[in-house]
């Protein structure tokens, strides 16, 4: 793996990262950009940081109540493996208010007794039509069905049972909503079964499941299941969810890969906060774990400028000249192994979180998944060398 890691670098020219409880942020600069310590001059605009390089001045804008000291910032040791790289620390200033920034996922912001409108993630067609809750309820968490023995002194009273809505509620899990079907989804919802888990299994106490697939009329994207003749199941990463206040439709459909990453991030960073874990597996519907995360830091605030913008906006006849200063965001910092790595060290920390249930299961598509971990690859190849790897764990920062 650590052969890898080289080719999937896109020529980090400044990143940066800021830790908002520690006060103290990182700075590296890529040789090419650089050569020593004394090439770089840091200072501190109005909202922004400022990198002053042999390339040109970089501006950096700096999210809203954060400030860096200016003059803190100093040459630190970037370790025998970073020889292209230039390390700096630094300090910053955070005002309390800033604190809560993130954006909260679909779970937290749903009310009983309001009403909204389910909308397409992907092509933005209203599917589901002023609902109304009377009880806006959450699931029991994970694997609550796997424990009830060592809580219960008699046989398992939920055994082959269902946890369904009634006609005006919606259940929340941790990464779906439940609720009954009614008339305003019949023309803009398709179904179809589709097998789930392998045939082939050896164990033959697990045979093939089939799922009911729930996909929107107008694209085709799997939204969620049927999970009952009555009930619907949507995940989080597949629809948008607004108050219905007249003709109002969700704005112009994010990029669908930004739409996952902020979705998840907003929810695992809430289920962090309300369990109190870090570890997550992130599993299909057939319970198969395809993606472990370690939720490292939640105060981040981070930015990567590749080398060839790095000076650019200095330049008349550059594309780049009107384009805005790259901005530092809210991130969090995640190490992740995919569960199908094959190298030794990744298999043995992916069978060690199986046999101690290490992660917190958090349910999506399998195409999500897949999604998920295209994101992570994508954000690891924005980092440093330096940065690419913590022992077997691959690193990523997820945009809150």
């Amino acid at each position: 793996m650590a052969n890898e890691m080289p080719a999937k670098t896109r020529g980090v020219g400044v990143f940066l990262e800021l830790r908002k409880r520690l006060q103290s942020g990182l700075l590296i600069v890529g040789k090419d950009v650089a050569k020593t310590p004394a090439d770089v001059a840091v200072t501190s605009g109005d909202s922004s940081l400022h990198v002053r390089t042999p390339r040109g001045e970089l501006c950096l804008t700096l999210p809203a109540g954060v400030t860096y000291e200016q003059g803190s910032c100093i040459p630190t040791p970037a370790g025998e493996c970073c020889g292209e790289e230039l390390h700096f620390r630094l300090r910053i200033s955070v005002e309390r208010s800033t604190d809560e920034e993130a954006s909260a996922s679909m779970i937290k912001t749903l009310r009983a007794k309001e009403a909204y409108c389910f909308y397409c993630q992907g092509c933005t067609t209203r599917l589901l039509e002023d609902r109304v809750f009377k009880r806006v309820l959450p699931l029991p968490n994970g694997n609550w069905n796997a424990i009830v023995d060592d809580w219960c002194c008699h046989p398992d009273p939920f055994a082959n049972k269902k946890l369904l809505p009634r006609a005006e509620d919606c259940l929340l899990g941790d990464s779906f909503v439940l609720l009954a079907r009614d008339g305003s989804c019949e023309q803009t919802l398709t179904e179809e079964a589709s097998p789930v888990g392998t045939e082939d299994s050896q164990d033959s106490k697990k045979p093939c499941r089939r799922l009911t697939l729930v996909s929107c009329a107008s694209c085709s994207s799997v939204l969620g299941e049927a999970v009952a003749p009555e009930t619907l199941k949507l995940y989080i990463t597949q629809v948008v969810v607004e108050p219905a206040v007249g003709d109002r439709k969700p704005e112009a459909s994010l990029n669908r890969s930004l739409f996952v990453e902020r979705t998840v991030a907003a929810r695992l960073l809430e289920l962090a906060n309300s369990l109190n874990t870090f570890h997550f597996s992130v599993q299909t519907p057939d319970g198969k774990a395809f993606l472990l995360l370690w939720l490292l830091n939640s105060d981040s605030i981070t930015a990567s400028v590749p080398e060839t913008r790095v000076g650019a906006e200095g330049s008349s006849s550059s594309p780049a000249l009107h384009s805005p200063s790259p901005r530092a965001a809210r991130a969090l910092k995640v190490l992740y192994i995919a569960c199908s790595d094959t190298g030794t060290q990744q298999r043995d920390i992916v069978t060690s979180w199986e046999v101690n249930a290490t992660g917190h299961p958090v349910e999506l598509p399998l195409k999500v998944c897949e999604e998920l971990l295209q994101v992570m690859d994508d954000s690891n190849s924005t980092l440093p060398a330096s940065m690419h790897c913590m022992r077997s764990y691959e690193v990523a920062y997820m945009r809150l």
